[in-house]
């Protein structure tokens, strides 16, 4: 069967207004030289899908090829490549209206560089990726939005988190140049698209995770060279080291550019202390903030917090949810005081999921959550997620691996206690990583793609519908948190 497989890309809106945003000693300021704060959130689960957002086990790139096994080939395509909701129905122009509404101004994209060119043919490039993002920047600057481009999944992925969509425990892209240059060949062809769109501006790489901490500045150093070769004009957003926030070994900033950090607190999450607000607390997130942005302050540069958020609660988490997302509501409240004071551009993750931490969810009687509820409470039983699962429900099945595999290691350095990078619970959570959230992850996704299997076009159809706005819950106790007081 023939398919229509153009994309839906609006006309290209009016320049801004403020022309191309610039670094004006410590201020994001447009061409008439008047500051800008850049208030938003970042659109996880499009062009980056991520297991948590969706409901997926383990990594993008695994569970489409579970569903393509699925599905077969032609229902395949329907479901991703021509409306299901990461690509039409997650973001349309009724998401922007409603995102430009509440007062914000930015939204982070982050995209996978599988969108653009295939492993087996790289530096061929994909058009459909880039018309994806077109799709998404000009719906935004119909609305006065502006966007960051992200590349979120790198080849050989810049950290070992699951959302590189590498599969595997080790950040590869600092191990091999081929990897790298195919990063700055990709932002060059980006480069030379959006050159000269008032809208964009370009964040490099998420949250790099160096261990050397001399590659990464070594790659910033080029790629920086390599987009001013052919746009010398927009902003670029530079991650810190280990997921944006370590600059200890950073240099001088670069011309024109924005070091990021990323700001989450642990008690915005299952294993963390509730948060009462109380001034020890609100004490500590001065301190973990003011360790973030030292290297900005020293430098006198502007400064952005290109993530940050707690996670919530549902009902069948635990009998007191709606206290525990009270909790996190003042959270997020003294969080962005801290950015407010400090005249900090911020994109909270993240603007649409299915009710872990986004602005707007997808409903529990849509037709998607009915049909993956069954799966999505295994995961939750086996905390098979890196982000935000509650790791007490495995604790006593894993205590006794975790302890073994300690005691099988030497005591020599490097080993699993202190195995870059650092993480929260040491040991435990790189056990955890590779044996739940990697390797009974990925057999998983044969499990999960199983729901869809049954489903014809049309009920796949109703089931991606689920995530258009107009179908969507909205979390309004976090957006009138975070509202900007401007209206």
């Amino acid at each position: 069967m023939t398919r229509d497989r153009s994309i839906p890309i609006p006309s290209p809106p009016t320049p801004a207004s403020t022309g191309i945003l610039r670094v004006l000693g410590d201020q994001i300021v447009g061409e008439d030289g008047k500051p800008i704060i850049l208030r938003g959130a970042g659109l996880g689960g499009h062009l980056n899908m991520e297991n948590f957002i969706t409901g997926y086990p383990g990594h993008e790139h695994e569970m489409r090829r579970a569903l393509k096994a699925a599905l077969g080939e032609e229902r395949y395509d329907f479901f991703f490549d021509k409306i299901w909701q990461f690509l039409e129905y997650f973001f349309t122009e009724a998401d922007a209206k409603f995102f430009a509404s509440l007062g914000f101004n930015c939204i982070r994209i982050p995209f996978n560089y599988r969108h653009f060119e295939d492993n087996m043919n790289p530096g061929v490039y994909l058009e459909r990726g880039f018309q994806w993002l077109d799709r998404i920047v000009n719906i935004c600057a119909a609305e006065g939005i502006y966007t960051i481009l992200d590349l979120h999944s790198a080849p050989g992925g810049q950290n070992p988190g699951w959302h590189c969509d590498s599969g595997i425990n080790k950040s590869l892209f600092w191990e091999h140049v081929e990897f790298q240059n195919r990063a700055i060949a990709l932002w060059e062809a980006l480069a030379a698209r959006y050159r000269g769109n008032t809208w964009v501006s370009y964040n490099p790489l998420n949250e790099p995770c160096d261990e050397d901490h001399t590659c990464l500045l070594s790659w910033y150093s080029r790629v920086e060279k390599a987009i001013r070769g052919i746009d010398p004009d927009h902003i670029l957003f530079w991650d810190g080291n280990t997921y944006a926030t370590d600059f200890s070994h950073f240099g001088a900033p670069l011309p024109n550019s924005v070091y990021a950090c990323h700001d989450y607190s642990t008690y915005g999450f299952p294993d963390g202390e509730p948060y009462k607000g109380t001034e020890e607390q609100k004490a500590k997130l001065v301190s973990a903030l003011g360790k973030k942005i030292e290297y900005q302050k020293q430098h006198n540069g502007p400064i952005w917090n290109g993530e940050w958020g707690p996670v919530y609660a549902s009902p069948d988490d635990t009998p007191d949810w709606q206290e525990v997302n009270k909790d996190r509501y003042h959270l997020v409240k003294d969080q962005l005081q801290l950015y407010e004071n400090a005249c900090i551009s911020w994109s909270i993750w993240l603007y649409k999921d299915i009710g872990f931490q986004g602005m707007v969810h997808t409903s529990p009687d849509s037709e998607y959550m009915k049909l993956v509820q069954p799966f999505l409470a295994r995961k939750k039983e086996f905390a098979l997620d890196s982000w935000g699962c509650d790791s007490k429900r495995v604790a006593s099945t894993f205590q006794p691996v975790e302890e073994w595999m300690l005691n099988a290691v030497t005591l020599q350095s490097p080993n699993l206690a202190n195995r870059y990078p650092a993480l929260g619970s040491g040991a435990k959570r790189h056990i955890s990583r590779v044996l739940r959230e990697m390797l009974l992850s990925e057999a998983m996704t044969v499990e999960y793609a199983s729901y869809f299997a049954p489903l014809s076009e049309t009920e796949l159809d109703k089931v991606a519908a689920s995530f258009k706005f107009e179908n969507c819950i909205q979390r309004t106790g976090l957006n009138e948190a975070i509202r900007p007081k401007l209206l």
